[in-house]
């Protein structure tokens, strides 16, 4: 089984690139989306492919947001959010429930310019982590998405001139990805690849993705009881159309 998570950075505008024909060369049996920014009425052709699809979109605010899950495998169940109010407007979360595992894509909050949803975002860290553990008593988790956060130095490119000034490298924010690490997930990237520059998310200004100066913030992470189910985790950086490109976790 394959599974792709992609941060869209909206799902209308990166259909109007090669998005399909991409997606067809990968094949995934699950792909995940992030930062659709639409409602699935708004984009019909996308769900012609996969026979079971699933959208979360922001009840706060249009256009903003938002997560899918296209599957060729019918999960046993879906769920919405993270069962607290406080986070469940924007649309961030979506967790199918397989035989062995469940799937949850995530779309976590950025802490904003300025930091200014930084307080926040600790929040969110904290609850989503009560969620997965939670659901981990029942079975094994897989984590994919944009957890827009640099976990260590080797995961972007300018470490020192970000580290506590940039949203995505606040101790805080690593801080909570790290209270993920404690809680026995694992980064299955690193589980192959221990090596700097290779990133996930490169902003669209001063050519910074030819110059892969970037920032490495999409992940798989599985449950260490599942650990001996995963066979590789890729970084696939030569899909364009969005600010990110997929990754990819393919299990045994």
């Amino acid at each position: 089984m394959n599974i792709i998570s992609w941060n869209v950075n909206g799902i209308r505008a990166i259909l109007k690139k090669d998005f399909k024909e991409q997606i067809k060369s990968i094949n995934p049996d699950i792909l995940c989306l992030q930062e659709t920014k639409a409602h699935p009425d708004q984009v019909d052709e996308m769900l012609k492919k996969y026979e079971h699809h699933f959208w979360n979109a922001s009840i706060r605010k249009k256009g903003y947001s938002g997560t899918a899950i296209f599957s060729k495998i019918q999960p046993i169940s879906i769920t919405y959010g993270i069962n607290e109010e406080e986070h469940d407007q924007e649309g961030r979360v979506i967790t199918a429930e397989f035989k062995d595992f469940y799937l949850i894509t995530v779309y976590t909050p950025n802490s904003g310019r300025g930091l200014v949803r930084l307080d926040y975002r600790q929040t969110w860290d904290k609850s989503f982590l009560k969620f997965v553990k939670k659901l981990e008593k029942t079975k094994p988790v897989i984590i994919c998405g944009d957890l827009n956060v640099a976990h260590t130095e080797i995961d972007l490119a300018n470490p020192v001139t970000n580290y506590n000034k940039t949203a995505g490298y606040t101790q805080q924010e690593i801080d909570g990805f790290e209270n993920l690490i404690k809680a026995d997930f694992i980064d299955t990237f690193r589980m192959f690849n221990k090596e700097p520059k290779h990133y996930t998310y490169w902003g669209y200004w001063n050519n910074l993705r030819k110059r892969n100066i970037g920032w490495r913030i999409d992940y798989f992470l599985v449950s260490k009881t599942f650990k001996n189910q995963v066979k590789d985790s890729k970084i696939l950086s030569e899909m364009m159309g969005s600010d990110h490109c997929p990754v990819e976790l393919v299990l045994k």
